[in-house]
Formats: structure tokens, sequence, C-alpha cells
């Protein structure tokens, strides 16, 4: 294998891992973990499964039909491709207000600046990036040194922590109780939206397609959950650590208290790298993904797409600054992200089996019905969300 080939493999992997791994995944790590304690392992062992059940059957249709997600969608159902765009760019666009508000957070523990001064430097560095012709490159590279540095990090305060390793093992196999909204929440947090297509049309983009790179696509969609994973689980274990010696954490920012009660101010520093790095690697991610889904409807976006990709970021960027967060439109957008993954994992299962889009490839009848459990599921509860959570937005 070539190492440009062997380098974009691993670029998408990393571009999905840390597409997951943001500000949102931090805190949810670290809540769970104190309200499960140590049977918190068993959920992010279920996770794991149903993640790289996900991400198997999505990768590898992308990769036999050599199409984007939205356009596999339109050939499923004509129009469908379209009304799929539009969620993952506004959900998108919505997150990415929060993915740069967390990379000011960052920005702020390491170096005191301001949160927004510390947003808008971010930003320019992530525009940067795109800026450079070799844009896929650049982000691949950039991508897994951020990935390798937030692990290595973890791993230190999860050590410092002395976290109770038998119990944690025992419990991930043995829980106490099935919390299965944690579940579902994990699993929109890890594969949801435009998360699990970001490495799949990583890959399309740079050429690796069709059945004879399918042993590469799907250990690189299983890398990137491997990676996923790992971190969540040294996360967890950080936490879990530092709640079996009684400690409490602030309400106010678990996850930072979780690197400062391991590790003293160093920790707190410590966590303001991992922060800034899990935030503007979203950013990186959530605006390459976001773009990817509607440049195939224009041959001037196609053309100009890191043109298209810098001007999200500069969009989010701004509203961020000038704006804040506006809870009631991430709170819609939120819900109608839950609907994604269904949505296109329903129509790339479908077209599995079309021979108009994928020739005379025959998906696995295992990856098929592993598919459709986890869209039933999450399309149920992307439904509970839209119904029962949404309307509290508006009272």
């Amino acid at each position: 294998m070539k190492e440009s080939k062997l380098s974009v493999l691993l670029g998408a992997a990393f571009l999905m891992a840390t597409s997951a791994i943001g500000p949102g995944f931090l805190t949810q790590t670290t809540v769970f973990t104190e309200n499960l304690g140590a049977s918190f392992g068993f959920v992010i062992l279920v996770t794991i499964i149903v993640d790289i059940g996900a991400q198997l059957n999505v990768w590898r249709i992308i990769a036999v039909s050599k199409l984007h997600g939205q356009d596999i969608a339109n050939s499923v159902f004509p129009g469908l491709g379209y009304f799929v765009a539009a969620l993952v760019v506004a959900g998108g666009l919505a997150f990415n207000i929060g993915n740069v508000g967390g990379c000011g957070l960052g920005i702020n523990v390491l170096f005191g600046i301001g949160p927004i001064p510390g947003a808008i430097i971010s930003a320019a560095i992530a525009v940067f990036i795109f800026v450079n012709k070799e844009a896929g490159k650049s982000m691949d590279r950039f991508t897994q040194i951020a990935g390798f540095c937030m692990l290595i990090l973890t791993i230190y305060v999860a050590i410092t922590s002395s976290p109770p390793v038998g119990l944690a093992v025992e419990k991930t196999f043995l829980p106490d109780g099935v919390d299965f909204m944690s579940i579902v929440t994990l699993v929109g947090g890890s594969v949801g939206g435009y998360i699990t297509f970001a490495g799949g049309h990583r890959l399309l983009d740079a050429g690796i397609a069709g059945k004879e790179n399918l042993p590469e696509v799907t250990r690189s969609s299983v890398t990137g959950i491997a990676i996923t994973g790992i971190m969540r689980m040294v996360l967890f274990l950080a936490a879990l650590g530092v709640i079996s010696h009684g400690m409490q954490l602030d309400p106010a920012n678990p996850p930072a208290s979780v690197f400062r009660l391991a590790a003293g101010e160093v920790g707190y520093k410590i966590f303001g790298v991992v922060m800034w790095a899990a935030a503007i690697t979203s950013v990186i991610g959530c605006a390459y993904t976001s773009v990817s889904f509607i440049r195939t409807f224009s041959k001037k976006i196609d053309e100009h797409y890191r043109f298209a990709i810098i001007v999200f970021i500069i969009v989010s960027t701004f509203i961020f600054a000038f704006i804040g967060h506006p809870v009631k439109v991430l709170i819609i957008v939120g819900a109608l992200n839950g609907l994604i993954l269904p949505i296109t994992l329903g129509s790339l299962l479908l077209a599995a089996n079309m021979t108009k889009i994928v020739g005379d490839y025959k998906h696995p009848l295992w990856m098929s019905i592993f598919g459709w459990i986890i869209v039933v599921v999450m399309l149920y509860m992307g439904g509970y969300t839209m119904f029962s959570i949404l309307p509290q937005a508006f009272k």
C-alpha cells in the first residue's frame, strides 16, 4: 500500500473520530460516568458495537457506489438527498457554533484570553488549513496530530486519577443496570448527523472507492470507531478515578473538574489543550463534511469547495462572537439532527440492493440486519426527541 493512500485511510479514520470527539463528547462522557459509575463501561461497549455497525454500512456502500450520501439518497428517492443535505448543513452550522465556543474555552483555560478572541484565533487556524491547495493532506495531518495529543494527555490524567480498573472491567460486562437513553445519546454523538459520513466522503474525495478498496475502507471505518471508543474509555476511567475517591465534580464544567481534581493545575491546563484540540478538529470535520453534502449539487461549489468550507467556518464564528449560542435554534436542529442517521442509513441500505447504484455488489446480510436495527432504534429516538423535547423550546 502506498504511503499516500495509507495516510488518507488513517486521515479519514481520524477525521471521523475527531469529529465525534468534541466539547459535547467530553461533557457527556463525564456526566454519564458521574451518574452511572463503573457501569458506564457497559454503555461504552454497546455504543462501540452499534457504531461499528453503522459505520461499516455507510462507508462500504459509499465506496461501492462511488457516490456521496446525498446522491445515493436522491437515487433511492428523488429529492431525499436535498432534504438530507439541508438537515446536515443546518445541523452542522448550529453545532459548529458550539465547537467554535469550545475552541474559545480551551484558549481561555490555556492563556487567559477571552472566549470570543480565542474562538476567532482558532477559526483563523482552521481557515488557514483550507486556504492551502493541499487542504486534504493538511486536514489529515492536523487531525492525526491533534487526535494523538488528546489521547496521550487524557491517558496521563486517567493514570493520575488512579481509577478502579478491575471494577470498571467487571461492570463493563456485568453492569448494575442498563441505561438505554445514555446508549442512544452516545450513538447519536459518535455516528449521528454528519459524523458517520465524514470519513466516507473523505475517502471518496481522495479517489479511494470501488469494490477493490473495500478491505481498506472497512479497516479505516473500524479504526475510526476504535479511536473514538478508546478516547471515551480513557476519559471514563479518568472521571471514574476522581469519583471513586469521593471528589465532587463541578456541575458548571464537569470535564474540566475531572482534569483539575486528578492532576491539579497541570491537569487543568491539560484540559485546555484537550478541549481546544477536540473543538477545533470538530470545527474542521463539521465544516468539511457539511460542505461535502452540497458540493455535488453545484458545479461552482464543487470547483470552489475550499472557499465554501472557509465561509462555513467564518459564519459559525461570526454567530458565536456576535449572537452567542442561539438556544432555540440549537434545540430545533438538535432534534432534527436525530433524524439524519436513520434517514441516510435507511436510504443507503435500500441502495445496497439496487443494481443501478451498486452494480453486482452483494451487501452482507448480517450488515443489513444490523443496519436496519440501528435505523429503527434511532428513528424512534429521533421521533421521541422531536415530539417531546422540541415543544419545550417554545414554552
